[in-house]
């Protein structure tokens, strides 16, 4: 059982491995968008946000429900956010750490 979660962990992680599946969680934390409006918000090409939001959606992370013609996408879990902000924190932390070496290196 310990293994299965270990994969899980695993698995889960290597689906948010990518900035523009970074990106477009981070749209959808601010609410269920389809498509052409993540793309719109990002910048980037359709080809590009289907292609990770195929991604996504494989590995559970968001869903799509058919609305008409369009597909709405949105988190499958609210906790997606916690986590998306916990890692900004993580990376904030290190960033802080290293401007206090460079600031030590400089004053040496």
């Amino acid at each position: 059982m310990y293994q299965e979660i270990q994969h899980f962990k695993a698995d889960f992680f290597k689906a948010l491995a990518h900035p523009l599946r970074i990106r477009i969680l981070e749209v959808l934390v601010d609410g269920d968008k389809n498509v052409n409006e993540i793309q719109m918000i990002l910048g980037s090409e359709g080809s590009a946000v289907s292609q990770q939001l195929a991604v996504l959606r494989n590995k559970n992370v968001v869903r799509g429900i058919k609305d008409g013609t369009s597909v709405i996408y949105s988190l499958t879990d609210p906790l997606i956010k916690d986590l998306l902000i916990v890692a900004k924190q993580i990376f904030d932390n290190h960033l802080v750490n290293a401007i206090s070496m460079l600031e030590h290196i400089k004053n040496q």
